[in-house]
C-alpha cells in the first residue's frame, strides 16, 4: 500500500506548502486562512487537473472528518463559562437578538429559494452565525482589545457557541429525514439529554473530569485528548446528534478542568493540521461550473447579511449604551462567516439534501471570509465618512442662521436705529475648573489584559512562548 502512495503523498505535500505560502501572503493583506485553504483546495480538484491527486475518497473523508471534530473540540473548549454564567440576562439580550435577526430573516430567504424546508433550515444556520475564528483573530491583530464595544463582540460569539450546540442537535434530526412523529420527539429529547447531562458536567463536574485526565505524560495525554475528542464524536453520531455536537461537548466538560490551557496548547496543532484538511477537502469537492446555479441566490445571501449584520450591530450596541461607531465595528466584525457554515453545508451533502447547498456555501464563505476583514479594517473609516456627511448637511442650516442675523442687523440700521448699540453678544461663562484626578491605570490595564485572554482564549494566534508559557504544571510532576 505504501508503495502506491509516494506521488500521493508528495502532491498533497506540494499542496500544503501552496496553502502556507498564500497564507503567508494572505496574513500581510489581513486575510484569513479559511478562504486560502478552500481555494487550494479547489485548484486541486479533478474539476482543474492542475494535480494528479487520486487517494481513496475514504482517506480523505477519514482525515477530513478529524478537522470537523477537532474545530468543535476547541470550540467547546474555549467556551467562557465564567463569562456566560456571570453575565447570562445581557449576554443572551445582546447575542440573542443578534442571532434571531440573522436567523429569522436567513429562513425566510431559504424559503424564497425554494430549494425545500430542510435547505432552508441550513441556510438559515449557515447565515445567523459568524466565525468565532475569524473575529478573535481580526480582534487581536486590529488591536481593539481595549475597545468599549469589544466585550460586547467575544459575549455574543459566546451566545452564537451556545446555538450552535442547540442547532446542530435540532438541524441533525431535521436532516436524517424521519418522518413519523413520536420517533423524531425520541431523537429530540435524546439530544437534549445529552446536551444537558454534558453542560452539566462541564458547570459541576470540572474537578472530577480533572482527576480523570491527569498524567504526567505528554504523549499520553495528546493520545488521551484526541481518543476523547473522536469517541464523543462517535457517540454523537450514535446518539442521533452528530459526531460535531459530541466533540463540542467533551471539549466544553475539559475546558471546565484545571488543565484547561494545557490541553489547549495540545489541541491547537491538531486543530490547525486536521481542520486545515477540512477545508481543502471542502475546496476539492466544489465544482466550479455550478457556480452560475447559486450565483443569484449567493448574491442576495451576501447582502442581505450585510445589511442585517448592520441593523444587528446598532440594536445591540444600543443595548449596550453604545453609539452608532461601536456599533458598526461590532457589526463589521461579526460579519465574517466561515467554519460553521462548512460544516453545515457537509451535514446537509452526507443527508442527501439539495446538492446546490455546497456550491452555496462554498461560494458564500469564501466571498464573506475575503469582504468581512476589509470592512473590519475600515470601519473606522466608513464610520468617519458618516460623520462627515452629517455634518456637512448641517452646515447650510448653521449658514442660513448666520445670514438671517446678518440682514436682521442690516435692517436695523437702515431702519434708523443707533447703530452705537449693537446687539451684545452674550459672554461665555467661564469654564469650570477641572478637578485633578488621575487617571485609573490600573483599572484599564487590568480590563485589556482580561478582555486579551479571553480573546486569546478563542484564538488560533498563540506564538511558540505563549503556548510554553500556557501550559499548566501537573502538580503530580
Amino acid at each position: 500500500m505504501e508503495g502506491h502512495l509516494g506521488e500521493e503523498l508528495i502532491v498533497i505535500g506540494v499542496l500544503f506548502l501552496i496553502a502556507y505560502v498564500l497564507g503567508r501572503i494572505g496574513k500581510l493583506v489581513g486575510l484569513p486562512s479559511i478562504p486560502i485553504y478552500m481555494l487550494v483546495g479547489l485548484l486541486a480538484s479533478p474539476h482543474f487537473h492542475l494535480f494528479p491527486l487520486h487517494i481513496e475518497s475514504g482517506y480523505v473523508e477519514l482525515i477530513a472528518v478529524f478537522g470537523l471534530l477537532f474545530l468543535l473540540f476547541n470550540l467547546g473548549l474555549e467556551f467562557d463559562q465564567d463569562e456566560f454564567f456571570g453575565n447570562a440576562g445581557k449576554l443572551l439580550l445582546s447575542g440573542g437578538s443578534y442571532v434571531l435577526l440573522n436567523m429569522g430573516v436567513g429562513f425566510a430567504f431559504g424559503f424564497m429559494v425554494g430549494w425545500g424546508t430542510r435547505e432552508a433550515l441550513v441556510i438559515a444556520g449557515m447565515t445567523a452565525t459568524s466565525s468565532s475564528a475569524i473575529v478573535t483573530k481580526l480582534l487581536i491583530e486590529l488591536r481593539r482589545l481595549a475597545n468599549a464595544e469589544t466585550p460586547m463582540i467575544l459575549g455574543v460569539t459566546v451566545v452564537e457557541d451556545i446555538f450552535i450546540a442547540i442547532y446542530l442537535a435540532i438541524v441533525s434530526v431535521v436532516i436524517s429525514g424521519e418522518t413519523d412523529f413520536w420517533a423524531v420527539v425520541l431523537k429530540l429529547a435524546i439530544a437534549f439529554v445529552f446536551l444537558i447531562v454534558m453542560f452539566s458536567v462541564a458547570r459541576w463536574g470540572g474537578r472530577i473530569v480533572s482527576r480523570l485526565v491527569q498524567t504526567k505524560d505528554d504523549e499520553l495525554f495528546t493520545i488521551l485528548i484526541f481518543a476523547l475528542a473522536v469517541a464523543f464524536g462517535g457517540i454523537g453520531e450514535l446518539l442521533g446528534v452528530t459526531d460535531a455536537i459530541g466533540a463540542f461537548l467533551i471539549g466544553l466538560a475539559l475546558g471546565a478542568t484545571r488543565y484547561r490551557a494545557r490541553i489547549e496548547a495540545f489541541a491547537t496543532p491538531l486543530r490547525d493540521v486536521f481542520g486545515a484538511f477540512f477545508f481543502l477537502n471542502f475546496g476539492l469537492a466544489l465544482d466550479p461550473s455550478t457556480f452560475g446555479e447559486v450565483l443569484v441566490p449567493v448574491g442576495v445571501a451576501i447582502l442581505m447579511t450585510i445589511v442585517l449584520n448592520v441593523v444587528a450591530g446598532q440594536f445591540v450596541a444600543w443595548l449596550n449604551g453604545f453609539g452608532p461607531q461601536a456599533g458598526l465595528n461590532a457589526a463589521v466584525i461579526l460579519i465574517n462567516r466561515g467554519e460553521f457554515a462548512l460544516i453545515l453545508a457537509t451535514l446537509a451533502a452526507a443527508g442527501g439534501l439539495d446538492p446546490r447547498l455546497t456550491p452555496f456555501a462554498g461560494l458564500y464563505v469564501l466571498v464573506m471570509a475575503l469582504v468581512g476583514p476589509v470592512f473590519a479594517v475600515n470601519s473606522e473609516r466608513i464610520g468617519a465618512l458618516f460623520r462627515r456627511k452629517k455634518k456637512a448637511s448641517a452646515t447650510p442650516h448653521e449658514l442660513d442662521l448666520e445670514r438671517e442675523r446678518a440682514i436682521a442687523l442690516a435692517e436695523a440700521a437702515m431702519a434708523g436705529e443707533a447703530a452705537s448699540e449693537p446687539v451684545a453678544a452674550e459672554p461665555e461663562p467661564e469654564p469650570e475648573p477641572l478637578e485633578e484626578t488621575a487617571p485609573d491605570i490600573e483599572s484599564a490595564l487590568e480590563r485589556e489584559a482580561k478582555l486579551a485572554e479571553q480573546a486569546r482564549l478563542q484564538s488560533d494566534a498563540l506564538t511558540a512562548e505563549e503556548v510554553r508559557r500556557g501550559r499548566e504544571v501537573d502538580p503530580e510532576y
